[in-house]
């Protein structure tokens, strides 16, 4: 049985994780450490405690700064991550976010929102977070004769557009529809083993959603427990629930697996409500 296992294996893979300080981002990375892989963790944020968790626990990591809006520094990154590590065998895009310029409120209706700032979280969302690291690390990660696995996050928007967020909710389903495209795109003019997914998160508490969720007592805002209702399993998702699809992703479990988006929802996608 342990041997059967062992496709599952990461023992001496590479991996790339953008937006790696992050809830999400740092969960996944720990997990696919700890899975075997030697990790780099780049983000604009401070990656210095995260990459010292890491080490704790036994994960060979190192932090990078990088802005995904940059493609310059994204060069810069990749190249000092091939300088350190000599190779690229997974890209897991984790950089994203909402932001309440993008938001529809009492305050805010949606005639006024500002182009800035749909911009904004359309661009950190689809360019940033999927689009321009794919193509800066996905040129050296063509060259790898046994391929490699690359993963976008997509997210419930992009199968059932939730109120309030129509910037967040257009960008997440052009992930998807991008993850699709690469997944052939590379299959057919590149590399046949390189492999493109996306993971689709149901409801987890980051930084970046808290605002819409959680009040400032810690109570789950009207939004929260409407999240729960639709929820079968009842509960937010914690960050470790996204490790075990990553790592079946990233895997040869997942060798003849491509261009998917992969719900991880708790049944959210699947329930009607009634």
């Amino acid at each position: 049985m342990r041997e059967f296992l062992n496709i599952f294996s990461l023992e001496g893979k590479k991996a790339v994780i953008m937006g790696g300080a992050g809830v999400l981002g740092s969960a996944i990375a720990k997990g696919l450490g700890k899975a075997g892989a030697g990790v780099a963790i780049c983000d604009i944020a401070d990656t210095t405690s995260v990459v010292a968790d890491l080490k704790k626990e036994g994960v060979e990591a190192k932090g990078y700064y990088v802005d995904v809006m940059d493609k310059g520094k994204i060069e810069y990154c990749r190249d000092e991550v091939l300088r350190d590590f000599g190779r690229v065998d997974i890209l897991l895009n984790a950089a994203g976010g909402n932001m309440p310029e993008a938001t529809t409120s009492k305050d805010l209706s949606f005639f006024d929102l500002p182009l800035s700032g749909l911009e904004k979280v359309i661009g950190l969302n689809l360019f940033g977070g999927a689009i321009l690291p794919c193509q800066v690390f996905g040129k050296t990660m063509v060259e790898n004769k046994e391929g490699g696995s690359i993963i976008n996050i997509s997210s419930m928007n992009a199968f059932r557009p939730l109120t309030r967020i129509p910037g967040y909710s257009a960008a997440k389903a052009a992930v998807s529809n991008f993850t699709q495209w690469l997944a052939v795109h590379f299959a057919k003019e590149y590399n046949k083993n390189l492999r493109v997914n996306a993971i689709a998160p149901g409801f987890f508490i980051t930084h970046q959603n808290r605002y819409l969720l959680v009040d400032k007592e810690g109570n789950f805002t009207e939004r929260g427990k409407a999240v729960i209702a639709h929820t079968p399993m009842g509960e937010f998702g914690k960050p470790d629930d996204l490790v075990g699809v990553c790592i079946w992703l990233s895997s040869s479990a997942a060798r003849f697996v491509t261009g998917v988006v992969v719900p991880v929802d708790g049944g959210f996608s699947v329930y009607s409500g009634v």
